[in-house]
């Protein structure tokens, strides 16, 4: 069950590796977990306002639209406090005015 846990948890850390997101060794499988689902939150409140995930990205140098770029996480910053940012930006985006199609 521990490799199982593990195999999931590196992939959960990879697929926030490639969103641009910084992923420590010290951040735990649970908490990786809930990054995840706060970041696809974010994503379905970007994609809902009319935004481009492929150019609203935190490795982009132009977005669209710089309400649409997920935070980026803090240097000694917890998953929960991260996530907590996260949570206020795509409550910001509801506020946001669409994108027209």
């Amino acid at each position: 069950m521990d490799e199982q846990r593990a195999r999931a948890a590196a992939e959960v850390a990879t697929q926030l590796r490639r969103r641009g997101i910084t992923v420590t060794k010290g951040d735990g499988p649970a908490d990786l977990a809930d990054l995840l689902s706060a970041v696809q939150r974010f994503e379905a409140a970007v994609e809902a306002h009319g935004g481009d995930l492929m150019v609203d990205d935190l490795r982009s140098s132009r977005p669209d639209d710089p309400h649409f770029v997920l935070p980026r996480r803090l240097k000694d910053e917890t998953i929960p406090e991260y996530i907590a940012r996260i949570d206020e930006a795509t409550a910001g985006l509801r506020r946001h005015p669409r994108r027209p199609d």
